[in-house]
C-alpha cells in the first residue's frame, strides 16, 4: 500500500508537467491521517487510507481532461526512478512557503518510502529475534561479576542495538559497514565532497543503501519539518510556537544542554506514537510506524533548536531559516549562521561521524531505557541529553581543546616537535593527570573518526596552528602513553580532533560543543528507538542488589 500510494503520487506528478500545470497541490492521501486531529478527540489510525479523495482537484481535472493516469503509472512501474525524480524534483519546488498540505505531502512521500524500506527489513530481523529467543535463550552471552556490578556494567553485553557495532580493531560500524565504507558508498546530492547526512539516516534506519532519489525525499521531509508556524495548530508538521516560548522562558546564559533538554521536552505535544497510544489507534506490533513519524521529526526540528539556541545564546538572538535548496546538514549550519562551502563540508562530516555510537553511551542508554517504558522518541531523547550534559560524558572534545590550548601555552610561541611536546606530555601524567582524546575502552587502534577529520584538515586547515599542534601531538603521545605500561589503547578517539576543526571555522563557543554532539546523536537515537519497537523489546529492568548482600554472596561462595 505504501509504494502503490507512493507511486500514484509520482504519477499524479507526471500528469500535472505533461498537462503544464505549473502548480502542484499533493494528493490528499499522502497527508499523514495521524497529524489531522479530529473533533471528536479520537485519533485515526497512523498511515490509513481513509480520505475522501485520493486526488486534490488541480490533479483530478488533469486525469479527467488528459487521460494520462493510467499511462503515467505505467511509465512509473517501467522507470521508478524517473518517475521518483520527477516527484521530488516538483516538491522541492513547491517548498518554499509550505502550506500545511504541501508540508504534509512532502513528509508523507518520505515516510511512506522510508517505511516500505523498514518494514522489508523488519520481518527477517523480527523473524531472527523469535528463533533465537525460542531455540537459544539459555546461551550465556556475558557474565557479570563482582567488578562489573561496581564498574558501571563496563564490558558487560546487555542491550541489543541494531543500528551500530563498535569494533576492536575496525572501529564503528554503521549496519557492518566502516566509517571510510560509508563515505565512499552513501549519496552526494549535489557531488559535494561528502555525503548528505539524508543517506546515513535512510541507511540506518533501512539497513540499505538509499538512492539519490530516496535522499532527496528525505531532504524534502526534513526540510518541511524544519518550518516554523506561528499557528498552534495540532495538525501542521512545524515547529509550533510555544517551543520558542520554553526557551525565551530562560535567560540566553542558560548552558546550551539545559535548553536543548527542554527544547526536545517541549516538543512531545507533537508525538504521533503518544497520541497513537493514548488513542489506541496502533497495535503494539507497529508502534514502529507513528516511532518513525516521530524519529524524522525529532532529527528535524532537534537541529532547527540548537540552531536557534546558539543564535540566542551567542548571537544576535535573531533566527535563521532553513533554505529548501540545502541538504540537512549544510540547513544546520546555515540557520546558525555558517555558509561557506567549507562550512557545509565540515557539517555534514561532523553530523556524519558522531551520528551513533552502539546502545551502552550514557546517552543511547538513557534514551533506551525511557523508551523502554514507551515514552515517546521525544521524552527520550530528552533524557539522553540529560545524560549527555554531564561531563563524563559529554566534555571531552572541550578537554581536549583546553589540554591542547595549555601546551600551546607552555610552548611560549616555539613551533610543537616531538621533543618539547613529549616533555609536556610525561609533566602531565606525573602530575596524576591524563591526557585527554586518547585511548578507548574498546578500540585498539586510531579511531577511524579521527582518521577522517585528520583529513578534511589536511584539506582545509592544514596551516592552523592548533591543528599543527594536534598533528605533532598525534605522533608522540601514542608513545609516551605506551611506555607507561599501562593503556591498552594509547591512540586518539574522535574527541582528540573535532574541537580543533570548530574553532578554526568560528565555532569557538565550547559550551556549545555538546549540543552540536546532540545534533548528530538524535540520528542514533531515533533510529534505535525505531528499532527498539520494530523488535518489541521490552521495559527494561535489570535487579538491583546491596553491599550487604555482594558481602554474603562472596563468603558463601568462599565458603564453597
Amino acid at each position: 500500500m505504501l509504494l502503490s500510494r507512493l507511486r500514484d503520487t509520482a504519477a499524479a506528478a507526471l500528469v500535472l508537467r505533461t498537462s503544464g500545470s505549473t502548480a502542484l497541490s499533493p494528493p490528499s492521501f499522502l497527508y499523514p491521517a495521524s497529524l489531522v486531529r479530529p473533533t471528536s478527540g479520537k485519533a485515526p489510525s497512523l498511515l490509513a487510507a481513509t480520505h475522501t479523495s485520493p486526488f486534490s482537484a488541480p490533479v483530478c481535472a488533469a486525469v479527467q481532461s488528459k487521460r494520462l493516469l493510467g499511462r503515467s503509472q505505467s511509465l512509473f512501474r517501467k522507470n521508478t526512478a524517473s518517475a521518483l525524480r520527477s516527484f521530488s524534483s516538483s516538491a522541492r519546488s513547491v517548498c518554499g512557503g509550505l502550506s500545511n498540505a504541501e508540508a504534509r505531502a512532502a513528509v508523507e512521500a518520505a515516510l511512506d518510502a522510508l517505511a516500505e524500506k523498514v518494514q522489508e527489513a523488519a520481518e527477517p530481523k523480527r523473524e531472527l529475534l523469535k528463533t533465537l529467543r525460542k531455540e537459544h535463550g539459555t546461551v550465556v552471552i556475558s557474565e557479570a561479576t563482582l567488578s562489573t556490578v561496581c564498574g558501571g556494567m563496563r564490558g558487560l553485553t546487555a542491550i541489543l542495538t541494531e543500528t551500530s557495532t563498535l569494533h576492536a580493531e575496525k572501529g564503528i560500524l554503521y549496519r557492518g559497514l566502516t566509517i571510510n565504507e560509508c563515505l565512499a558508498k552513501l549519496p552526494r546530492m549535489h557531488k559535494e565532497e561528502y555525503p548528505a547526512v539524508e543517506g546515513l539516516i535512510w541507511f540506518l534506519m533501512t539497513g540499505s543503501i538509499p538512492t539519490v532519489n530516496e535522499v532527496e525525499l528525505l531532504s524534502n521531509a526534513l526540510y518541511a519539518l524544519s518550518l516554523s508556524s506561528a499557528s498552534s495548530s495540532p495538525s501542521a508538521p512545524f515547529i509550533p510556537p510555544h517551543v520558542g516560548k520554553v526557551l525565551d522562558a530562560v535567560p540566553p546564559s542558560t548552558h546550551p544542554m539545559t535548553q536543548l533538554v527542554m527544547a526536545a521536552a517541549a516538543l512531545q505535544p507533537t508525538s504521533e506514537l503518544a497520541q497513537a497510544y493514548r488513542h489506541k489507534t496502533v497495535s503494539r506490533h507497529d508502534l514502529w510506524k507513528p516511532a518513525l513519524a516521530d524519529a524524522l521529526s525529532l532529527i528535524a526540528k532537534n537541529a532547527v533548536m540548537a540552531a536557534r539556541i546558539f543564535r540566542r545564546s551567542f548571537r544576535d538572538g535573531q533566527e535563521i531559516d532553513p533554505v529548501r535548496s540545502l541538504d540537512w546538514a549544510a540547513n544546520f549550519g546555515h540557520m546558525m549562521g555558517f555558509n561557506s562551502k567549507e562550512h557545509q563540508e565540515l557539517f555534514r562530516l561532523y553530523l556524519f561521524l558522531h551520528a551513533d555510537h552502539e546502545g551502552g553511551n550514557v546517552s543511547a542508554h538513557a534514551a533506551h531505557v525511557v523508551g523502554s517504558a514507551l515514552s515517546d522518541p521525544f521524552l527520550a531523547f530528552s533524557a539522553g541529553m540529560a545524560g549527555l550534559a554531564g561531563p563524563l560524558h559529554g566534555l571531552a572534545n572541550q578537554e581536549c581543546l583546553n589540554w591542547l590550548r595549555d601546551v600551546h601555552c607552555k610552548l611560549n610561541g616555539a613551533a610543537p616537535t616531538r621533543e618539547n611536546v613529549k616533555k609536556i606530555a610525561e609533566d602531565t601524567l606525573a602530575s596524576g593527570r591524563v591526557i585527554p582524546g586518547y585511548g578507548h575502552a574498546v578500540l585498539r587502534v586510531t579511531d577511524p573518526r579521527f582518521t577522517a577529520q585528520r583529513e578534511f584538515a589536511l584539506k582545509y586547515l592544514k596551516d592552523d596552528e592548533l591543528f599543527q599542534l594536534l598533528n605533532v601531538a598525534y605522533n608522540t603521545i601514542p608513545d609516551v602513553l605506551l611506555a607507561t605500561g599501562k593503556v591498552k589503547n594509547p591512540y586518539p578517539n574522535v574527541d582528540c580532533h573535532s574541537g580543533v576543526l570548530l574553532q578554526h571555522f568560528g565555532i569557538t563557543e565550547a559550551d556549545f560543543y555538546t549540543v552540536l554532539f546532540g545534533v548528530s546523536r538524535a540520528i542514533g537515537i531515533a533510529c534505535q528507538y525505531v528499532w527498539d519497537r520494530i523488535l518489541g523489546l521490552p521495559i527494561e529492568r535489570p535487579k538491583s542488589t546491596t553491599l550487604d548482600l555482594l558481602k554474603a554472596a562472596c563468603v558463601e561462595r568462599k565458603g564453597n
